[in-house]
C-alpha cells in the first residue's frame, strides 16, 4: 500500500483533495489540526473533501470543535473519512499498528472563546490515557510531541512552551516505544531518533511541500 501521512490542514481540504489526485495514494493519515468545524459558517464542511474511495484517517488537533467530536453518532464523519478517538488502534495490512493520540495546547487561547472556538478537551486528559491497547504498537500518530523533543521543536517555533500533553505523550512513548513516530502542530518540518524511535514533524501546507510523506516500508 502507498500510505500517506500529511500535517496540519486547518480546514484546507482543497490541498488535500490536490494531494490524493496528484499522488493516487491508497490511505491517507492526518496528524490533526484537521480543521473540522462542522457549524461554522466560515468553514469548509468535511463532505468537502473527495477522496475518491480512499479512506483518511485523521486525530485531533488543538484547532478543532471539540465539542462535535465529542457528540458525534458515527466515527465516519464523512464518506471515507474516519475520526480515530484518542487511544485508537488501525491495523495495517502488513501487520504494523498504529497509534492515535490527538491532543495540544493553543498558545492563542486567550484570544479564543470557549465552547466557540476553543476548547479546554483540546489537551490530552488521564481520561485518554485510561483504555490504552494492550498490544504492540509500531506507529504512533499524535499532533505534537513528548517532552523529549521539546528541545528539538521550541527553537523552530517559540511562541510554544511545555503544556501537559508532552508529558502525556513522554507515558505513552515508555509503555509503546514504537518504531515510527509521527506529529505535526509545529508548523516546521523536522525529523531524528529519540531511543530507537524514528520521528517526523511534519510542516503546514502554506510553509511548503514538507507538509506530507510516505510511511517507510516495514523492515
Amino acid at each position: 500500500m502507498k500510505i500517506m501521512i500529511v500535517g496540519d490542514l486547518h480546514n484546507e481540504f482543497g490541498r488535500l483533495n490536490e494531494l490524493i489526485n496528484n499522488k493516487k495514494p491508497d490511505l491517507v493519515i492526518s496528524c490533526g489540526d484537521f480543521g473540522y468545524w462542522p457549524d461554522k459558517p466560515w468553514a469548509a464542511p468535511i463532505t468537502n473533501i473527495k477522496n475518491k474511495g480512499i479512506p483518511v484517517l485523521w486525530c485531533d488537533g488543538n484547532h478543532e470543535d471539540h465539542w462535535a467530536i465529542r457528540d458525534r453518532k458515527t466515527d465516519e464523519l464523512a464518506p471515507g473519512v474516519f475520526y480515530m478517538p484518542r487511544g485508537s488502534t488501525y491495523q495495517l495490512e502488513d501487520g504494523r499498528n498504529i497509534l492515535f493520540m490527538g491532543g495540544a495546547d493553543s498558545i492563542d487561547k486567550m484570544h479564543r472563546i470557549i465552547g466557540d472556538t476553543w476548547f479546554p478537551e483540546e489537551l490530552i486528559s488521564c481520561a485518554d490515557l485510561e483504555n490504552l491497547p494492550d498490544e504492540k504498537v509500531d506507529i504512533f500518530i499524535t499532533h505534537t510531541c513528548p517532552e523529549e523533543l521539546l528541545y528539538d521543536m521550541l527553537p523552530l517555533y517559540p511562541g510554544k512552551v511545555p503544556e501537559p500533553s508532552n508529558t502525556s505523550l513522554s507515558e505513552l512513548w515508555k509503555i509503546y516505544k514504537p518504531k515510527l513516530w509521527f506529529f505535526a502542530h509545529w508548523h516546521h518540518y523536522h525529523e531524528g531518533v529519540m531511543m530507537g524511535t524514528k520521528w517526523y514533524a511534519l510542516d503546514y501546507p502554506r510553509h511548503g511541500s514538507r507538509w506530507w510523506m510516505w510511511l517507510p516500508e516495514s523492515e
